[in-house]
């Protein structure tokens, strides 16, 4: 069972990967609606991803209190090995991937708050930012 859990955490990092893949290529190319609708798919496969490894942490403790006298390493076969080594290579690569997003998303909403504060200018009223009292900066005709 552990196996089997550990094969689905290992499908489900791999599809947040490819997801956020696909969001840095979209964001790259301004395709906002694109990754918006990604966001409940990958909500989704986290989710299931912490599921399955609550699955993972439950089914190794138990493996660990039928036999207390062995180290982990010795309880598990040597694909399960492989799952876990496989496991951290793709949480590393996913939070690779996260963090050349988050970069790319910060570097956007920078953009767009300086095109707004251009557009129209803010003051700060204590901890709280206002439009400028200054309507010269809008001007409608009609």
């Amino acid at each position: 069972m552990l196996s089997h859990h550990l094969e689905g955490a290992l499908k489900d990092l791999r599809d947040l990967v490819k997801i956020t893949q696909s969001d840095i290529r979209d964001i790259k190319e301004a395709k906002n609606d694109a990754q918006f609708s990604r966001l409940s798919l990958k909500e989704e496969k986290l989710k299931s991803f912490e599921n399955k490894k609550a699955m993972i942490d439950h089914e190794i403790s138990t493996l660990m209190s039928a036999h207390p006298e062995k180290d982990l390493p010795e309880l598990l076969d040597e694909q399960q090995h492989t799952f876990l080594s496989e496991l951290k290579k793709e949480l590393s690569n996913l939070r690779e991937e996260n963090k050349h997003y988050a970069k790319l998303v910060l570097t956007v909403s920078n953009l767009y708050n300086t095109f707004l504060e251009r557009l129209v200018p803010t003051e700060m009223q204590g901890y709280k930012k206002v439009a400028s009292k200054d309507p010269s900066i809008l001007e409608i005709r009609v």
